[in-house]
């Protein structure tokens, strides 16, 4: 594995702020505690009022303890993990190593986007800058053609190819039902924008992850070697983030938030997802790079 010294230094940084970043949202307090606000549309916004998100809206800032508790006792132990083996030469691992990778620039690049600035800020900017390298440092050597042959004819492209792009076309739907509608009957502003400056999320989705799902979902169905390699990755990264989004789901409920049908909707994405991730893994030769 080439830059070894480097990518161990960026590592190393990414498990350090990240698990200090989730710990400051799982345990930081103070504030006032929980208000109502009135954002500069004119609508009343519940903030949640305690700790590193006590300027964020209620239903967001349980959102984001939430992924702090996957990113903590899921995510960082798994990229550990996965880049000890890539360390040792393990193809599979440096493939499913930058699915993980992948989870962590989505999930910090929405931190400093979405999250109310707080003093936070530098370790967001941080993680986000930090695994952009890492996936960069880490794919750009894996050559597709090595990639192809290292996965057995048996890999299941199909599942997850399909898989890929439904779920691109899911969540767009989705997403799209949150948008149109304001802008059909002159509202303009949907109401899950709140006090926030725009829908972050979605506009993340909408025109990098939904467009790249698509993409990866047609190479992977195609069986060409960017497919296997890209779609595979997507795969991995998109498990971790369905594992997320199930935990700010329990979270939202146990607060008392509508999580009809998406309690149903997103395990479905986790399972297919995870299975898909699976399939593309569990015959892939022990190549060693």
């Amino acid at each position: 594995m080439k830059y070894k010294k480097l990518l161990t230094f960026l590592v190393a940084g990414i498990v350090l702020a990240s698990t200090v970043s989730a710990l400051t949202g799982l345990f930081s307090f103070g504030g006032p505690g929980s208000f109502y606000y009135e954002s500069i549309r004119g609508q009343m916004v519940h903030t949640y009022g305690t700790g590193i998100y006590k300027h964020m809206s209620y239903e967001v800032a349980i959102q984001g303890i939430a992924q702090d508790l996957v990113t903590l006792l899921v995510a960082v132990p798994a990229l550990i993990i996965s880049f000890f083996y890539s360390l040792r030469g393990s193809l599979r691992s440096r493939i499913f190593f930058s699915g993980n990778v992948f989870y962590f620039f989505v999930s910090y690049l929405m931190y400093q986007l979405m999250a109310m600035y707080n003093e936070l800020f530098l370790a967001y900017i941080y993680i986000t800058a930090s695994s952009l390298l890492v996936l960069l440092l880490t794919v750009h050597p894996l050559i597709l053609t090595e990639v192809r042959s290292a996965f057995s004819n048996k890999a299941k492209t199909s599942f997850g190819g399909i898989f890929l792009i439904f779920n691109g076309s899911a969540i767009t739907v989705l997403w799209l039902s949150i948008v149109i509608p304001p802008i059909l009957d002159g509202s303009i502003y949907p109401t899950s924008v709140e006090h926030y400056t725009t829908l972050v999320v979605q506009a993340v989705d909408l025109s990098l992850l939904l467009p790249l799902s698509f993409l990866f979902g047609y190479l992977l169905y195609k069986r060409t070697p960017e497919g296997y390699l890209f779609g595979t990755i997507y795969l991995v990264f998109l498990t971790f983030m369905m594992t997320a989004l199930f935990s700010k789901i329990l979270f939202m409920g146990a607060n008392g938030y509508e999580i009809i049908p998406v309690i149903f909707i997103i395990p479905i994405l986790l399972i297919l997802s995870g299975t898909g991730a699976y399939l593309m893994l569990k015959d892939f030769k022990q190549t060693f790079i």
